[in-house]
């Protein structure tokens, strides 16, 4: 057992899993590539871990058009940050690292009809029973006046919300996961980062220290000259605080 939320967390905590229920302590990210989870949530994260939580890292793209040096080809760099990003959750204290490996670039999900994406990230969710899930916003194509949302991040987020809202909860999606041993399941937090409005905050000065750490584990991405204060200064509040900011959902039924 870890600390609690509130001696991590300070006064805007996470909502507590409430055992008598069946309810677990384990957060899902889900993120479009290898660093995005660490981008928006290796804070949180480490947090939920110190708290005895249960983190697992789901990596929808393999990652493989990530670089700018031509003599990475796909299948290495594939490989590469595969590695990279269990060095990082490891660093993180996240407790398993899974990939779905669907082409980097070329992920389209726009709900309807395209069950490929939304029925692995819905597998997931049943798989491991989350009491809350955390990935990309789905709707910002511009993020803060600042960013493009790159379009596999868009459709990661979309495909992650429909799954946890009503997919994963209503039994007749994907019967086929019945037979697999994998019941319907409810999750009772969702929480976006990427946001253009957020309602929630996350104080990591504490820990801003580890959540770059995690990043420059992903050497492939980024440069260890100049990064890490780039960084500091990124998640820098007008305050003096680092902060991670999400958009947080509490469902309820």
């Amino acid at each position: 057992m870890g600390a609690g939320l509130e001696d991590l967390f300070g006064n805007q905590p996470p909502g507590e899993p409430d055992e008598s229920q069946g309810e677990l302590r384990r957060a899902l990210v889900v993120a479009a590539h290898p660093d995005d989870a660490d981008f928006g949530a290796a804070g949180t994260s480490h947090l939920l871990a110190q708290a005895g939580w249960e983190v697992r890292y789901l990596v929808v793209t393999d990652g493989s058009k990530g670089t700018d040096d031509p003599t990475f080809e796909p299948a290495r760099l594939i490989a590469t940050r595969r590695e990279e990003q269990r060095e990082a959750a490891r660093v993180l204290g996240v407790a398993d690292v899974r990939f779905l490996d669907f082409v980097d670039g070329e992920l389209r999900y726009t709900g309807g009809s395209d069950r490929e994406v939304l029925g692995a990230i819905t597998r997931e969710i049943r798989d491991f029973r989350p009491y809350a899930v955390y990935t990309h916003d789905p709707e910002p194509v511009i993020i803060q006046n600042a960013f493009v949302n790159h379009s596999d991040h868009r459709a990661t987020g979309l495909a992650t919300v429909d799954a946890v809202y009503p997919t994963a909860r209503d039994r007749l999606n994907f019967p086929e996961h019945l037979a697999e041993g994998f019941e319907p399941h409810k999750v009772r937090e969702l929480y976006l980062w990427g946001v253009n409005e957020p309602n929630f905050s996350v104080d990591i000065t504490d820990i801003i220290e580890t959540k770059i750490e995690a990043l420059l584990a992903h050497a492939s991405q980024f440069p260890a000259e100049g990064f890490a204060e780039e960084a500091r200064t990124f998640w820098r509040d007008e305050d003096g605080r680092s902060r991670e900011q999400f958009r947080r959902i509490v469902m309820w039924g």
